[in-house]
């Protein structure tokens, strides 16, 4: 019988389930605030929707063994776009809808061999709108949300943004031939690959600039209109980055605009964004997002809701970064259950009767399943099961 979990999954101890629900519960409370209703994909899909149209590579899938091809999901987004888009086709847009459940990854681990990861995801999806209003919205809570989880500034928290359009535009001044490799060494921050190709003077030294273009939305936007020109999409850009920097100053998140920064999965078409932490070893994505109207428009047949924008926040990474921080808030101490025993197997009965007293006014208890000599002895049992005390029957 094995004695570990599976290849890439986690046990998980109480107070590690207790800290992910807190931080479900604090996510959830924002997102309702801002009028958002919970819904609950399913945890298996049909494999064309876990691809997403060729976003998501069927490597990446956990597939089931069934009749049609089935597999686990690896994100939340298609499966509420589908469901957005199909048995919610009737409600009124946009949509605000948000979810949490555990999305499931396959990779092939360092011996080769397969392994899987689970990873509890909790994130807001905005839906049949396309104007740059639902992507300014989208950041701003984003930011609002990442307020309650008690960051602190050790942290240095950044908010990473980029935009598919930006980097399909820089490219079209590229041979359609070399596009997808120059994409591909863009994205990947690969200086070699981009030299290796076969481009002109001028196209090289341009790309090799805009590999480390990053930084200060101002004055990376001011660099990319020089080499688009005033382009409607830098406009609309600078737009909703100026909208967001009141609020992430306020909370000391420093905005970066990064025109080849793109998210692991395809699954975006325009804004895309990451929210970054600085861990105790290395930097700590916490969240990612973007803009999926192509997505919603493979499920969707009306081209006027063919919109949806979201992001996902890691909340097992929050859980691991707040625990590892140097100015971690101390546990709160929350009062374990009573303890209810009894003298004899005779008073079982009245132990029960007093145990339902304890829970009828919200008090936890639990059952001494066998019969305690004297309080004494009930009392070190309840120590050694981290009890709040114990209540002894002699009858």
């Amino acid at each position: 019988m094995a004695l570990q979990p599976a290849a890439g999954a986690r046990d998980l101890n109480p107070g590690q389930v207790d800290s992910n629900r807190r931080l479900c519960d604090l996510l959830a409370t924002v997102y309702r605030l801002w009028g958002y209703q919970e819904v609950a994909p399913p945890t298996i899909e049909r494999l064309d929707t876990l691809e997403a149209g060729g976003a998501i590579a069927e490597r990446e899938l956990v597939r089931l063994a069934a009749d049609e091809p089935l597999g686990l999901r690896p994100e939340l987004t298609a499966p509420i776009a589908r469901a957005a888009s199909t048995r919610m086709l009737g409600r009124p847009r946009p949509l605000r809808l948000w979810a949490s459940g555990t999305t499931f990854r396959s990779f092939i681990g360092d011996g080769g061999g397969q392994r899987i990861s689970e990873q509890l995801q909790s994130g807001v999806e905005l839906l049949g709108e396309p104007s740059p209003a639902a992507d300014a919205e989208l950041l701003h809570l984003l930011l609002a949300a990442m307020a309650t989880l008690g960051l602190s500034p050790e942290h240095r928290p950044t908010l990473l943004v980029g935009h598919h359009g930006l980097l399909s535009a820089l490219l079209s001044q590229v041979p359609a031939e070399q596009r997808s490799a120059a994409r591909h060494a863009l994205t990947d921050f690969d200086p070699l690959a981009l030299g290796a190709l076969c481009l002109s003077d001028s196209q090289r030294q341009r790309l090799m600039g805009l590999i480390g273009l990053r930084g200060e939305p101002v004055r990376v936007l001011y660099q990319l209109e020089q080499w688009l020109g005033p382009v409607p999409l830098l406009e609309s850009l600078a737009a909703t980055l100026a909208s967001v920097q009141e609020p992430a100053r306020a909370l000391g998140v420093r905005v970066q605009l990064d025109p080849t920064f793109q998210p692991h999965f395809d699954l975006y078409d325009g804004l895309v964004f990451k929210l970054v932490c600085q861990g105790a070893d290395a930097p700590v994505a916490i969240a990612s997002g973007g803009r999926y109207d192509g997505l919603v428009g493979r499920f969707c047949s009306d081209s006027a809701q063919a919109a949806g924008t979201g992001f996902g926040f890691d909340v097992e990474a929050i859980r691991d970064l707040l625990e590892s921080a140097s100015t971690a808030p101390a546990a709160v101490e929350v009062p374990g259950p009573w303890l209810v025993a009894c003298a004899t197997a005779a008073g079982l009965g009245a132990a029960l009767r007093r145990m339902a007293e304890l829970h009828g006014g919200g008090e936890a208890a639990e059952l001494c399943t066998r019969p305690c000599a004297d309080q004494a002895a009930a009392e070190q049992l309840a120590e050694q099961r981290g009890c709040r005390g114990a209540l002894w029957l002699a009858a």
